[in-house]
Protein backbone atom coordinates (compact mmCIF):
# COMPACT_ATOMS: atom_id res chain seq x y z
CA UNK A 1 0.00 0.00 0.00
CA UNK A 2 2.45 2.46 1.06
CA UNK A 3 4.31 2.02 -2.87
CA UNK A 4 0.71 2.91 -4.26
CA UNK A 5 0.52 5.74 -1.79
CA UNK A 6 4.35 7.14 -3.35
CA UNK A 7 3.33 6.76 -6.73
CA UNK A 8 0.23 8.47 -6.21
CA UNK A 9 2.21 11.40 -4.40
CA UNK A 10 4.84 11.43 -7.18
CA UNK A 11 2.00 11.68 -9.83
CA UNK A 12 0.31 14.42 -8.06
CA UNK A 13 3.94 16.06 -7.52
CA UNK A 14 4.05 16.51 -11.67
CA UNK A 15 0.48 17.08 -12.43
CA UNK A 16 -0.73 20.88 -12.57
CA UNK A 17 -3.22 21.97 -9.65
CA UNK A 18 -6.12 21.34 -12.37
CA UNK A 19 -4.69 18.24 -12.85
CA UNK A 20 -3.89 16.96 -9.28
CA UNK A 21 -7.60 17.98 -8.60
CA UNK A 22 -9.13 16.22 -11.54
CA UNK A 23 -7.03 13.21 -10.74
CA UNK A 24 -8.05 13.19 -6.88
CA UNK A 25 -11.83 13.00 -8.22
CA UNK A 26 -10.77 9.59 -10.00
CA UNK A 27 -10.19 8.28 -7.16
CA UNK A 28 -11.74 4.75 -5.75
CA UNK A 29 -15.22 4.74 -4.99
CA UNK A 30 -17.41 2.42 -2.64
CA UNK A 31 -20.57 0.83 -3.79
CA UNK A 32 -22.85 3.96 -2.74
CA UNK A 33 -20.58 6.33 -5.02
CA UNK A 34 -20.60 3.72 -7.68
CA UNK A 35 -24.45 3.67 -7.49
CA UNK A 36 -25.27 7.26 -7.67
CA UNK A 37 -22.66 7.33 -10.52
CA UNK A 38 -24.98 5.50 -12.70
CA UNK A 39 -27.40 8.16 -12.57
CA UNK A 40 -24.64 11.05 -13.80
CA UNK A 41 -23.86 11.04 -17.46
CA UNK A 42 -25.47 10.73 -20.80
CA UNK A 43 -26.90 8.04 -19.72
CA UNK A 44 -29.17 8.60 -16.37
CA UNK A 45 -32.41 8.66 -18.28
CA UNK A 46 -31.93 4.96 -19.02
CA UNK A 47 -30.78 4.18 -15.04
CA UNK A 48 -34.10 5.73 -14.21
CA UNK A 49 -36.31 3.60 -16.33
CA UNK A 50 -34.71 0.78 -15.81
CA UNK A 51 -35.29 1.01 -12.14
CA UNK A 52 -38.99 1.98 -12.65
CA UNK A 53 -39.27 -1.03 -14.56
CA UNK A 54 -37.18 -3.09 -12.05
CA UNK A 55 -39.73 -1.64 -9.27
CA UNK A 56 -42.62 -2.95 -11.19
CA UNK A 57 -41.15 -6.34 -12.00
CA UNK A 58 -40.58 -6.51 -8.23
CA UNK A 59 -44.22 -5.66 -7.28
CA UNK A 60 -45.82 -7.96 -10.05
CA UNK A 61 -43.11 -10.82 -8.53
CA UNK A 62 -44.73 -10.23 -5.43
CA UNK A 63 -48.47 -10.22 -7.20
CA UNK A 64 -47.79 -13.57 -8.67
CA UNK A 65 -45.81 -14.55 -5.08
CA UNK A 66 -49.33 -13.79 -3.06
CA UNK A 67 -51.59 -15.17 -5.61
CA UNK A 68 -49.57 -18.53 -5.86
CA UNK A 69 -50.37 -18.84 -2.04
CA UNK A 70 -53.77 -17.59 -2.41
CA UNK A 71 -55.25 -20.41 -4.95
CA UNK A 72 -55.58 -24.03 -4.24
CA UNK A 73 -56.11 -24.88 -8.27
CA UNK A 74 -52.56 -26.79 -9.41
CA UNK A 75 -53.05 -25.52 -13.09
CA UNK A 76 -53.28 -22.18 -11.46
CA UNK A 77 -50.52 -22.42 -9.41
CA UNK A 78 -47.88 -23.50 -12.56
CA UNK A 79 -49.23 -20.21 -14.00
CA UNK A 80 -48.54 -17.87 -11.23
CA UNK A 81 -45.36 -19.73 -9.88
CA UNK A 82 -44.17 -19.52 -13.63
CA UNK A 83 -45.23 -15.64 -13.47
CA UNK A 84 -43.46 -15.15 -10.80
CA UNK A 85 -39.64 -16.86 -12.05
CA UNK A 86 -40.34 -14.60 -15.13
CA UNK A 87 -40.61 -10.96 -13.23
CA UNK A 88 -37.80 -12.28 -10.70
CA UNK A 89 -36.20 -12.88 -13.70
CA UNK A 90 -36.26 -9.85 -15.09
CA UNK A 91 -35.93 -8.01 -11.71
CA UNK A 92 -32.39 -10.19 -11.40
CA UNK A 93 -31.60 -9.42 -15.39
CA UNK A 94 -31.79 -5.25 -14.57
CA UNK A 95 -29.58 -5.54 -11.39
CA UNK A 96 -27.08 -7.05 -13.42
CA UNK A 97 -27.13 -4.64 -16.13
CA UNK A 98 -27.04 -1.94 -13.40
CA UNK A 99 -23.68 -3.97 -11.51
CA UNK A 100 -21.79 -3.56 -15.34
CA UNK A 101 -22.38 -0.11 -15.55
CA UNK A 102 -20.78 0.59 -12.69
CA UNK A 103 -18.15 -2.04 -13.91
CA UNK A 104 -17.92 0.04 -17.05
CA UNK A 105 -17.52 3.42 -14.99
CA UNK A 106 -14.72 1.93 -12.93
CA UNK A 107 -12.86 0.87 -15.95
CA UNK A 108 -12.99 4.36 -17.66
CA UNK A 109 -12.35 5.72 -14.23
CA UNK A 110 -8.95 3.75 -14.11
CA UNK A 111 -8.30 4.73 -18.08
CA UNK A 112 -8.61 7.94 -17.41
CA UNK A 113 -6.07 7.98 -13.93
CA UNK A 114 -3.73 5.78 -16.41
CA UNK A 115 -3.78 8.81 -19.04
CA UNK A 116 -3.22 11.28 -16.57
CA UNK A 117 -0.17 9.14 -15.44
CA UNK A 118 1.17 8.98 -18.99
CA UNK A 119 0.58 12.73 -19.92
CA UNK A 120 2.75 13.25 -16.47
CA UNK A 121 5.58 10.88 -17.55
CA UNK A 122 5.42 12.20 -20.98
CA UNK A 123 6.08 15.58 -19.78
CA UNK A 124 8.82 14.57 -17.31
CA UNK A 125 11.01 12.42 -20.11
CA UNK A 126 10.53 15.76 -22.35
CA UNK A 127 12.36 18.03 -19.73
Amino acid sequence: MRDIEEIDKLIKETLSEEEAKFYEELDEQNVFQMVGGLFKGKNKWIMLLMNVITLVFFVLFIYCVVQFFKTEVTKEMIKWAAGAVIFLLGVSMLKVFAWMQMDKNALLREIKRLEIQLSSISGRLKE
